[in-house]
C-alpha cells in the first residue's frame, strides 16, 4: 500500500481506473483512457489498476462496481464514480485539477 501513497501523493491529478478484464465496460475503457492521457499529457497521470491483481487496495477503497474511477491529487481524493465515461467528459473533469 506504501506504493499507492506514493503513486497519488503528487501535484499533478492522477485518474485511476479500477478494472477487470472479465468486465465489458471496464474493457471499453481502456481506449477512451488512452485518448485521455494523450490529450492531457504530462499535465495528468492516468493509471490502469487491475482489482484482480490489486483485491487488497481495491477492498480498502471500497470498489463496488466496475469500472471505478478516482482523481487524487496530493493524496486527496478529489472526485469519484462508477461506471463508463466518454473521453471528452473525463478530460473536462481531469482539468478542473490541474
Amino acid at each position: 500500500m506504501s506504493k499507492f501513497g506514493e503513486l497519488i501523493d503528487v501535484n499533478i491529478p492522477v485518474l485511476l481506473n479500477f478494472f477487470t478484464e472479465w468486465n465489458e465496460q471496464s474493457v471499453a475503457m481502456h481506449p477512451v483512457l488512452r485518448d485521455v492521457a494523450a490529450a492531457l499529457g504530462d499535465k495528468a497521470k492516468v493509471i490502469k489498476i487491475d482489482v484482480e491483481k490489486n483485491k487488497e487496495l481495491a477492498e480498502a477503497l471500497r470498489v463496488k462496481g466496475l469500472p471505478t474511477l478516482i482523481i487524487y491529487k496530493q493524496g486527496e481524493m478529489k472526485w469519484r464514480q462508477s461506471g463508463e465515461q466518454d473521453a471528452n467528459t473525463l478530460i473536462a473533469i481531469v482539468q478542473k485539477y490541474i
